[in-house]
């Protein structure tokens, strides 16, 4: 009787052991697939799962990035120290001591392997005129534009204004800066003659990049007229180099220069200048529509790396793929996913010139086919057009090639989520909806990089690229750990890509960005006299913000006043706001273009009995 138990004993450590090898099997399985999708893998302990990784760049953050950085920079010198950061100051520095060239990590080590690989895919305005740069031929026009900068003077730590649409020159003007240690400002070739020469006064640019038109959507644009405009209110710009996109002639003065001509006198050798890690590669400025632009600063290797990250393992990048980024390089999306992420990862990167519908609404769908693009990466509005114009638009092209579909600059509505998903990727591309921003140089939240078999919800980021820290804020700057709660959502620890300061202002930057909480300030206009008192008027101010928008929204003062500081214009001088709030009644400036320079004595009067007001007594 006791023989089918013990056999039955037998049996189950039999199933134990095998069960056990399986499970070791697993584990290596796992382990090996980890190291196999990110090699620095191997040697984190405990990193034996994508999960598992991403917990690891949190928690152990230096050896992480330290890794990584080592392994896929190519570096003049090593760095010493990984990160020195305090946010509460606005102190970030990663890699100090290290020495690199960014153009050498995008260009140089590139040809070294594979010098025919195509780099760049210039998408023109005109259908199935591309034109392909490879890796070699970019170097070449990089250098040759790199000893044409450094002829007219421009050196190490100045700043190059590029005012140019999305084409090979312009990546090589940015590429060419890097080179000779150059900042470079890229602007938007649809902002304005003032908004471009403000952005040139500010970063004290002596150069401006143009070409003489350009060509968007079937349409010519004026772009050397609108820069002949800007500079005239520019005292430090000496030269304009302006490059041909269009056959047609425009008027030279004496300041311009003939780029291409010019370029061709020039040696494809350049040196590359020998970059400190934290010294600036770009800045990159906000639009502008809160006040003043910002002139966000990136620097040289934590922008380059973390770019270059994102762009692999979020749209799951692979040596061979054609990457379609259809942003334009004046934005922040076009500066990491268009150029730099693409380059530094020796992609092949496409730039698109064109608009959504021109010829027609296919427009996206056609170059998917004829370039065989790999992946996509689009804004929600863009998409959301397209759907309305109907799926014959896509099923009328081959979009076999695509492998991942991307989204930003906004969240995507679940509408435009599933059609994309659904009609544009037949239901078999992952949709990466990302969350960042030009402050943040990359993506930090997105549905992949995670287990190949994770949820994606339709909408949704949903993750934390690797060293990234979200958390959820209160109006008191404690963190929110509850569920089913609303909070202002920060990133908890420094990253490699963040911007490091605002252009010539980093006090602001630290105030806007490091310590929100507590100093929200609101002046308030009353539409009519309220027999209250302002105290009670203040609560149920904020109790009204808590209701329409959220409770971290609240203001910490309100100063009620009986007018604002306005131009003759009407525009709301939110700089003369901004000085009284910190106490700067020195740095006011010219009040006399103001339409009632008195309403200026009462608010700093009545900002002066509010202070009365909240000290101990």
């Amino acid at each position: 009787m006791w023989l089918p138990g013990g056999c039955a004993s037998t049996v189950l450590t039999s199933l134990g052991c095998r069960s056990f090898r399986s499970c070791v099997r697993v584990l290596a399985r796992r382990a090996c697939n980890t190291a196999a999708f990110m090699p620095e893998a191997a040697g984190f302990e405990g990193a034996s799962s994508r999960a598992a990784l991403q917990d690891f760049s949190v928690s152990s953050s230096d050896s992480f990035w330290s890794a990584v950085a080592r392994h896929r920079l190519s570096w003049i010198r090593p760095f010493h120290t990984v990160q020195d950061c305090d946010l509460s100051r606005g102190r970030i520095k990663w890699f100090e001591g290290g020495k690199l060239n960014v153009s050498v990590n995008c260009l140089d080590r590139h040809v070294h392997t594979c010098p025919e690989r195509v780099a760049l895919i210039w998408e023109r305005d005109e259908p199935g005129s591309e034109v392909k740069v490879t890796y070699r031929s970019l170097l070449e026009m990089t250098c040759r534009m790199g000893n044409l900068l450094r002829r007219h003077g421009v050196r190490r730590g100045d700043c190059v204004t590029i005012y140019m649409p999305s084409c090979p020159l312009a990546v090589a003007s940015m590429l060419a800066c890097a080179r000779i240690g150059a900042a470079h400002n890229v602007v938007f070739a649809g902002f304005s003659a003032v908004a471009l020469s403000e952005r040139i006064r500010d970063a004290q640019s002596s150069v401006v990049i143009t070409v003489n038109q350009g060509v968007r959507g079937g349409k010519v644009t004026e772009l050397k007229r609108t820069v002949d405009t800007a500079v005239q209110s520019c005292p430090t710009v000496r030269q304009v180099f302006v490059a041909m996109r269009t056959e047609n002639p425009v008027v030279m003065t004496a300041r311009d220069v003939a780029m291409e001509e010019e370029m061709l006198k020039e040696d494809v050798v350049c040196e590359p200048a020998a970059m400190d890690s934290e010294d600036t590669l770009f800045l990159l400025y906000t639009s502008g529509s809160t006040g003043k632009p910002k002139g966000l600063v990136h620097t040289q290797a934590g922008y380059l790396l973390f770019a270059a990250l994102t762009h692999r393992y979020v749209f799951n990048y692979h040596d061979g793929d054609v990457f379609g980024c259809v942003a334009d390089i004046g934005w922040i999306t076009g500066h990491s996913y268009s150029v730099y992420g693409p380059l530094a990862n020796g992609g092949t990167t496409v730039l698109f010139e064109s608009t959504p519908t021109y010829p027609d609404p296919g427009r996206y769908w056609e170059m998917v086919q004829r370039l065989k693009i790999n992946q996509f990466y689009g804004a929600p509005t863009a998409i959301r057009l397209l759907l309305k114009y109907g799926d014959q638009w896509v099923h009328k092209y081959d979009r076999s090639t695509l492998k991942t579909l991307g989204s930003v600059g906004e969240p995507i509505n679940t509408e435009a989520w599933e059609w994309y998903y659904s009609v544009v990727g037949d239901r078999r591309c992952p949709v990466v909806d990302t969350w960042w921003q030009t402050e943040t140089g990359g993506i930090c939240i997105a549905p992949r990089p995670s287990d190949p078999d994770a949820e994606i919800v339709p909408g949704m980021a949903m993750r934390p690229f690797f060293g990234i820290k979200p958390v959820l804020m209160d109006t008191e700057g404690k963190v929110e750990t509850s569920n089913n709660t609303s909070g202002a959502l920060c990133i908890a620890q420094p990253w490699p890509g963040m911007a490091r300061t605002i252009h010539n202002n980093h006090q602001r930057f630290t105030e806007t960005y490091c310590h929100p909480y507590p100093g929200v300030y609101a002046f308030v206009v009353l539409k009519k006299i309220a027999e209250v008192q302002d105290s009670d008027l203040s609560r149920q101010l904020n109790d009204m913000v808590a209701k329409k928008i959220a409770k971290y929204a609240c203001p910490d003062c309100i100063q009620i006043v009986q007018r604002l500081p306005k131009t003759r214009s009407g525009k709301i001088m939110r700089r003369v706001l901004r000085k009284i709030v910190e106490r700067e009644l020195d740095g006011l400036g010219d009040l006399s273009t103001l339409d009632d320079p008195a309403s200026v004595r009462e608010i700093i009067q009545g900002h002066s009995d509010l202070l009365s007001k909240q000290k101990p007594q």
